[in-house]
């Protein structure tokens, strides 16, 4: 077994799923201003109340992976991405604070402020996220070390930018998806409309970041070559695409938050076929690439990690099976909601 793919592998799933779960509660914060009134928005808290903090033990625990695993990758990003970095953590430590902050008073003006920050950090973490991933994708300017040796100036180009606005778009459709699941009556009608006008957006920028990147990045699709099963991949994420507009229509909002929860899937898995062997791409010069082999710790650490990972896991996809089924159903206040 060659350890090192297995842990491309298993961080390409750890990524996967905390794009899918967190990525509906950020979608859930970046909708939360278009959500009126003060029982309205208590609702759109409360459907990811249980869950948020939940998810993002997905993104702490790719991040400790990827450290364990790949240090000298870990140690690149996160030098060249490091106040990127910082303005995402404290993004998503004020998305947690406004949560739990907000009913604390019942104030308009608290409350609204409170709102704001949520909404904003929402969209401002999940923007970030985005620029990454298209920088990812661009590739970085490292030198023969792999030291990352550019400016943060030349992370925020048009294409990066571009891959910005197509995570807010696709984290608001799938978050929307997920309200319209959790609640009922007046407000899922009014979250039917948004459904509709998130999805729209979602295309649009799809199309034009597809376009983008043919343009920008043509090896992009270089590993399909020898790869071409990983086209079956491409085939089932545009009839996933096309999927969500038929069942939001047809009334069936699971089948609709499946084929969103498959989109954001099939988007991770292509981001990880277009990088492969790479974790982190020089440009211009790829020779200085820091690769799944180049940059990873001793074959003992990675064999020891997987046995670490084959009981570990096991224990995480339960226990997120479980809080799953314990919150299933529309939400409903009473005296413990936020």
């Amino acid at each position: 077994m060659d350890l090192n793919i297995l842990w491309f592998g298993l961080l390409a799933v750890l990524l996967t799923g905390y794009a899918i779960l967190d990525g509906f509660d950020l979608g859930v914060g970046i909708m939360h201003l278009f959500v009126k009134g003060d029982e309205s928005r208590r609702i759109s808290l409360n459907s990811i109340g249980p869950l948020w903090d939940g998810n993002e033990v997905w993104l702490v625990t790719f991040g400790g992976a990827l450290f364990a695993a790949f240090p000298e990758a870990y140690a690149t990003l996160f030098s060249a991405f490091y106040l990127p970095f910082m303005a995402l953590v404290f993004a998503l430590i004020f998305r947690a604070v406004s949560i739990e902050f907000r009913s604390k008073h019942a104030a308009r003006a608290w409350r609204g402020a409170w709102d704001f920050g949520f909404c904003g950090a929402s969209a401002l973490a999940t923007f970030l996220f985005g620029v990454a991933t298209g920088n990812a994708m661009l590739g970085l300017p490292l030198d023969n070390k792999g030291v990352f040796v550019g400016s943060l100036v030349d992370m925020l180009n048009p294409y990066a930018i571009c891959v910005g606005a197509l995570a807010v778009a696709l984290f608001a459709m799938h978050g929307t998806i997920y309200l319209y699941l959790k609640t009922e009556g007046d407000l899922q009608k009014a979250i039917y409309n948004r459904m509709w006008a998130t999805f729209g957006t979602f295309v649009t920028f799809y199309m034009l970041t597809t376009i983008f990147t043919l343009v920008e990045v043509p090896r992009a699709t270089a590993n399909f070559k020898a790869y071409p099963w990983a086209w079956i991949v491409v085939v089932l994420n545009v009839l996933a695409i096309a999927n969500i507009p038929r069942s939001i229509f047809r009334n069936k909002p699971a089948h609709a938050f499946a084929s969103s929860c498959c989109t954001v899937a099939a988007f991770v898995f292509l981001l990880c076929v277009a990088l492969f062997p790479n974790l982190v791409t020089s440009l211009p010069n790829e020779a200085h690439s820091l690769t799944v082999y180049n940059s990873a710790s001793s074959q003992k650490t990675l064999g020891i990690m997987a046995i670490i990972a084959l009981i570990g896991m096991p224990c995480v996809l339960t226990y997120t099976f479980i809080v799953y089924r314990t919150f299933h159903g529309k939400v409903r206040l009473d005296d413990s909601s936020y």
